[in-house]
C-alpha cells in the first residue's frame, strides 16, 4: 500500500509539469488549428535562464530562494516575449494552416536550439536546492522541494482550468475552438484571441520550464523530450480538449512512475507508445476529442 501511494504521488508530481506543457499545445491547436513543434523551446529557454541566473544572483548575495524567484520571473517573461515575437512575425500568417505551420515550427526548432547551444553552451546545468528536508505524508516520503514545486504546478493548472471554463476569455477561446467563423459572427475578435491564446500557451510552457529547473538537469535540447510526451498526452486525451490534455498527461506520468519502478525507463517509454497506438485504434480522436 505504501509503495502504491509513493508511485501515485510521484506520478502526480511528474504529471503536473506535463499538464502545464500539454495545455499550451492544446490551446494553440484548439484556437489556431496548428501544431507548434517549437513549443518545447519556450519551455527550454525558461529552464535555461533559471539555471544560468540562479547561481549569478546567489553570487551577488541573494538567498537561493530569492535568486530562484527572480530568475524564474525573468525566464517566464523572456519566453513569453519570444513567443509573442514569433507569433507576430511567423505564426500569424499560418493560422489554420497545418502544412505551413509544420514547416515554420520545424525551422524554428532548429534555429532556437542552435541559438541556445551557442549562447548557453552544451554543458549540463543544475539549480541548487531551494529548500531542504523531507516531508512524510501517510507513509509517503517526499522532498520538501518537490512537494512545493508540485503544489505550485497543481495550483497553476487549477487556475488555468478555471480561467478556461468560467471566464469570458475562456468561453471565447472554447467558442473559437469549436467554430471560429460562427464565433466571429457573434462578435468575438478572432485575431486578437489567437494572439492572446498563443501568449497564454507560451506562458504555460515557460512556467513548466521554470518549475522543472530545480528538480532536473537542464540542457539546450531539453524541450524536445517534453515535446514528444506533450504531443502524446494531447493525442491520448484528444487534440483541442483541455480535460483530455490533463488526463493524457496523468496517463503518461503513471506509466513512467510505475514502469520505471517495476521495470526500467525504456519499458515505460515502450508502454507509452503502445498506449498511443491502442487509443488511436479504438478512438482515433482521443479519449475526449471531438469528431
Amino acid at each position: 500500500m505504501q509503495t502504491a501511494l509513493q508511485l501515485i504521488v510521484t506520478a502526480l508530481q511528474i504529471g503536473s509539469i506535463y499538464i502545464l506543457f500539454s495545455l499550451g499545445l492544446t490551446l494553440i491547436f484548439g484556437v489556431m488549428k496548428i501544431v507548434n513543434f517549437a513549443h518545447g523551446q519556450f519551455f527550454t529557454l525558461s529552464a535555461l535562464l533559471v539555471a544560468a541566473l540562479v547561481p549569478w544572483f546567489a553570487a551577488h548575495g541573494y538567498s537561493v530562494t530569492l535568486a530562484y524567484l527572480f530568475a524564474a520571473g525573468i525566464g517566464v517573461v523572456a519566453s513569453v516575449l519570444l513567443g509573442m515575437l514569433i507569433y507576430q512575425f511567423g505564426f500569424r500568417f499560418f493560422q489554420r494552416d497545418l502544412a505551413g505551420s509544420f514547416i515554420l515550427s520545424t525551422g524554428l526548432v532548429l534555429l532556437l536550439e542552435g541559438a541556445f547551444l551557442h549562447y548557453f553552451g552544451g554543458a549540463v546545468r543544475t539549480v541548487p536546492p531551494l529548500v531542504s528536508g523531507n516531508v512524510n505524508i501517510f507513509g509517503v516520503n517526499l522532498t520538501s522541494q518537490r512537494l512545493l514545486l508540485g503544489l505550485v504546478a497543481i495550483t497553476a493548472t487549477g487556475a488555468m482550468y478555471w480561467v478556461l471554463s468560467a471566464t469570458r476569455f475562456g468561453k471565447a477561446m472554447r467558442a473559437v475552438s469549436i467554430d471560429h467563423e460562427a464565433a466571429m459572427l457573434q462578435g468575438i475578435p478572432y485575431k486578437r484571441l489567437a494572439f492572446q491564446g498563443f501568449a497564454v500557451a507560451t506562458f504555460l510552457a515557460a512556467v513548466a520550464g521554470a518549475l522543472l529547473a530545480p528538480i532536473s538537469v537542464i540542457t539546450p535540447v531539453l524541450g524536445s523530450d517534453y515535446l514528444i510526451k506533450g504531443f502524446i498526452a494531447v493525442i491520448i486525451g484528444g487534440l483541442g480538449s483541455v480535460p483530455g490534455a490533463i488526463i493524457g498527461s496523468l496517463f503518461i506520468a503513471m506509466i513512467e512512475s510505475i514502469g520505471g519502478f517495476y521495470f526500467d525507463p525504456s519499458v515505460a517509454n515502450l508502454a507509452i507508445f503502445v498506449l498511443v497506438m491502442v487509443v488511436l485504434l479504438v478512438k482515433p480522436n482521443g479519449l475526449l476529442g471531438s469528431r
